[in-house]
């Protein structure tokens, strides 16, 4: 059965344009002019993920993506839109949306991130039932926070412990410094950046050992688990 997309997208030309791409990517694509409309749409029908317009007519997007997670917190879900601005940028990850993809863009990199996205989601409800975690030649218990391997092991921090489980669900892709921020520690400003690169270099430490492990930062942009076979 094809994956379901919902697009909400006020500009009626780009929106069909985009539509028909993303079916003949062989994606199920509903198509909503404006917030209200697409509100309606997801309380509806089950989507597999959402990508939505910011500045759109009766509701915008922002509003709608908090609405949907309302509903929903487990669909991901993009924005598409015309303005780069930090603090819009900030606003999107704050609501909960996992990536941000500004206008013009390559349609052939957006059914890349939409992929990626979608395989995420998948590896998380399958990772959600089993409390643990296989990161190289270590167990990750997400209940108990601890690492182990072999009879070494490691109990973790709360926020550790979500930091990891982020990194690992962003594994070999990347993990935007501003959705880690937000979702962990409530906020992103200098304060809490540089906390956050404390427990990424305790992370670090914590796998020191094995060299098949990397945990690797994208300057300007945030963080990347590699795992190497």
């Amino acid at each position: 059965m094809a994956q379901r997309i919902l697009l909400v997208e006020d500009d009626p030309c780009f929106g069909s344009v985009l539509k028909s791409y993303l079916e003949l990517s062989d994606y199920d694509v509903t198509l909503c002019v404006n917030g209200n409309e697409g509100l309606e749409a997801f309380k509806k029908n089950k989507y597999d993920i959402c990508l939505l317009d910011v500045m759109m007519p009766e509701m915008d997007g922002f509003t709608l993506g908090k609405k949907i997670h309302e509903l929903d917190i487990a669909v991901p879900f993009v924005y598409i839109t015309a303005k780069s601005m930090k603090d819009d940028m900030k606003q999107g990850y704050e609501i909960g949306a996992d990536d941000y993809i500004v206008k013009p863009f390559d349609s052939e990199v957006l059914i890349l991130k939409i992929k990626a996205i979608l395989s995420r989601s998948k590896h998380e409800e399958v990772e959600q039932k089993s409390r643990f975690i296989n990161i190289g030649a270590y167990e990750f218990n997400t209940e108990l926070r601890i690492i182990s391997k072999n009879d070494e092991q490691i109990k973790l921090t709360p926020k550790e412990a979500r930091l990891l489980e982020l990194l690992y669900n962003y594994r070999d892709g990347l993990l935007p410094r501003e959705k880690a921020l937000t979702e962990i520690w409530g906020t992103n400003d200098y304060f809490t950046a540089r906390s956050m690169d404390v427990y990424v270099t305790k992370l670090r430490k914590y796998f020191k050992d094995d060299q098949n492990i990397r945990i690797e930062n994208v300057h300007g942009s945030g963080f990347r688990l590699v795992i190497e076979e």
